[in-house]
């Protein structure tokens, strides 16, 4: 599959990207978020969030693994960063698998309870104020979602 990379040169750059993602976004569709502390995956999420219609505000999960938000569709906003075990049953394919979207905070550290096709969102600080922001799809669906956001 195709990597797609950008340069995002302010928070409101990477929540407009991320809203349009948000907008095209279909019940359990799941996208993963990697990267630097700090480098904007609250941000992606809050403008992901908007394009599902949601209102409220969103904020780390940080200690709580799983927040979930309704809008459009749900949205179960997840950061595994503190989990002890990465085999530990916690049933996250009810959540890949229902009837929302899935966004996964350092989803590699469950990676092999991850679904094939996903959506891998790598943020990255670049330079003083700007950010890389790298996306690979897994499936077609992705693939084709990549490009209609970044053509739009």
């Amino acid at each position: 599959m195709k990597r797609y990379e950008l340069i995002m040169h302010s928070p409101e750059e990477t929540m407009s990207l991320a809203r349009k993602l948000g907008e095209k976004l279909e019940a359990g569709s799941v996208v993963t978020l990697e990267g630097d502390l700090g480098a904007g995956k609250t941000t992606f999420t809050k403008g992901l969030a908007k394009g599902l219609g949601i209102e409220k505000t969103i904020n780390s999960p940080t200690f709580t693994i799983v927040k979930e938000y309704q809008g459009r569709l749900p949205l179960y906003h997840m950061d595994v960063y503190r989990l002890e075990d990465e085999m530990e049953d916690l049933g996250f394919d009810e959540y890949f698998e229902g009837d929302g979207v899935t966004v996964i905070e350092w989803a590699h550290l469950i990676k092999t309870q991850l679904p094939k096709e996903r959506l891998n969102i790598y943020l990255f600080h670049h330079g003083d104020h700007q950010r890389k922001l790298v996306m690979e799809p897994m499936g077609e669906w992705y693939e084709q979602l990549c490009k209609e956001i970044l053509e739009a």
